[in-house]
């Protein structure tokens, strides 16, 4: 077996909520520090939203894998996460949950019940989300299935 490597480089300055920093990996570079909502200078991302962008982005791609196996079609699917952190702002707070709410667009609203059954399948097979702690809740919210979008078009 061949061990996956990844990478990733993260610099930061200054103390604490106070600091910004950026993270460079996979070719780009971006901005983050501590969000406003907990007393941060809100610059860019935060390691919060990484953490919940890093579940919602792996189970994307699990979901769209396990649509093809099922033959379920879908020309996107998309996936609006959100995490809550309880107990802040003790040094006790921590993340609690995370839901992932997926849509499928160009999808066959005849078989929703397929399409939700796949959702909650790919919360289980989802690397990342597989990796959290055993105490964060991780949840499958509402299902949307869109039909494909019909272009009508006037010949004159």
């Amino acid at each position: 077996m061949t061990d996956l490597v990844f990478d990733a480089t993260v610099w930061w300055t200054g103390c604490g909520r106070d600091g910004a920093g950026g993270v460079s990996t996979g070719g780009q570079e971006f901005e983050y520090s501590a969000p406003l909502s907990m007393g941060g200078r809100g610059i860019g991302t935060s390691p919060e939203e990484l953490l919940v962008s890093a579940v919602a982005s792996c189970y994307a791609g699990t979901l769209y894998h396990l649509l093809a196996r099922d033959g379920l079609a879908a020309d996107q699917v998309s996936v609006r996460a959100e995490a809550s952190v309880s107990d802040y702002p003790s040094r006790r707070a921590s993340f609690s949950r995370i839901v992932v709410h997926p849509t499928f667009s160009g999808a066959d609203p005849s078989r929703e019940a397929e399409y939700g059954r796949c959702a909650r399948t790919a919360r289980e097979h989802c690397f990342i989300g597989k990796a959290l702690r055993s105490d964060i809740r991780y949840e499958v919210g509402d299902v949307v299935v869109q039909p494909p979008a019909h272009v009508h078009v006037e010949v004159e």
